[in-house]
């Protein structure tokens, strides 16, 4: 009889509380994973903005060693301290190691992606102040050489701690220096300066690296929301507000939210329709 029991016990399946069991665990399990993301992606906007901060903390320390700003040192100091890429200084190049306190090409702005913009970061690594090993192989007007054309841009410029294919960018436009923390739409730089670049970046990320930093406003402040695509020029991406913005009802390629593009009311998009969409590119002030 006992027998009997025991297989009729075995054939019965689970008990409503094993089942409960189980999907309590399943519900853990789930739950772990999804704050296991979300920690994940604070942790990279926390990386990203010590980057920030270290790069600025790096530019002041090269303008007390050095005497200038990274790229924009002039081309005899830089010469004299080691500091040129490999194909010598941009000494003779106008607008370019002119010591103006700006980071520019010869256009007096940081236009393409050439000239001092690349040279920044070949100073920057070549005084050992940061990580890296970038734009070795530059010529001596700061410009991709002909041998290493279609390179990464990871090669010139430091990738993002945020990931998603974002990189840092330095420039100048209106007498301010920034970086640019963007994704690029094409990843080769060739030997003209000319880049696409791109939002990579969501309008949640966005707003938290804002609100870590500066006011959290995109249209304010130190910190500014830039984007969505923009082929050639960092002048560009570095001043027109993003297009598909200042919409009612956002849509998936929104960046931020307003009226108009000097509404200082604007939002980052941070709802569920375009919150989490990669449409954001960061200007961040700096010098």
């Amino acid at each position: 009889m006992t027998i009997q029991k025991a297989r009729k016990r075995a054939k019965s399946g689970f008990t409503l509380i094993e089942l409960s069991i189980v999907l309590v665990i399943i519900g853990l399990i789930v739950g772990g994973v999804l704050v296991g993301q979300d920690l994940i992606k604070a942790a990279e906007v926390r990386a990203t903005i010590g980057q920030y901060e270290k790069y600025n903390a790096t530019v002041n320390t090269f303008r007390t060693k050095y005497n200038g700003i990274p790229g924009d040192l002039a081309a005899a100091s830089a010469s004299a301290f080691g500091l040129c890429p490999t194909a010598g200084c941009m000494a003779g190049t106008t607008g370019l190691g002119d010591n103006s306190g700006l980071v520019t090409d010869t256009g007096g702005s940081a236009t393409l992606a050439l000239g001092e913009p690349l040279a920044f970061w070949q100073q920057m690594t070549a005084s050992n102040l940061i990580d890296g090993n970038y734009g070795a192989a530059l010529t001596a007007g700061g410009a991709v050489a002909t041998n290493t054309t279609g390179a990464s841009v990871g090669n010139f410029v430091p990738p993002a701690r945020i990931g998603r294919g974002n990189f840092w960018n330095a420039g100048a436009v209106d007498g301010i220096n920034y970086y640019m923390l963007s994704g690029f739409g094409t990843t080769p730089i060739s030997t003209t300066g000319t880049l696409t670049f791109a939002g990579a970046i969501t309008p949640i990320e966005a707003f938290n690296i804002d609100t870590k930093i500066d006011d959290g406003a995109p249209n304010t402040g130190t910190v500014q929301a830039r984007g969505t695509i923009f082929t050639g020029a960092i002048y560009a991406a570095l001043t027109t507000a993003n297009h598909a913005a200042y919409l009612a009802t956002p849509t998936s390629s929104t960046c931020i939210t307003g009226t108009t593009a000097t509404d200082t009311s604007n939002t980052y998009a941070r709802g569920t329709i375009s919150g989490n969409n990669p449409n954001c590119i960061l200007r961040m002030r700096f010098n």
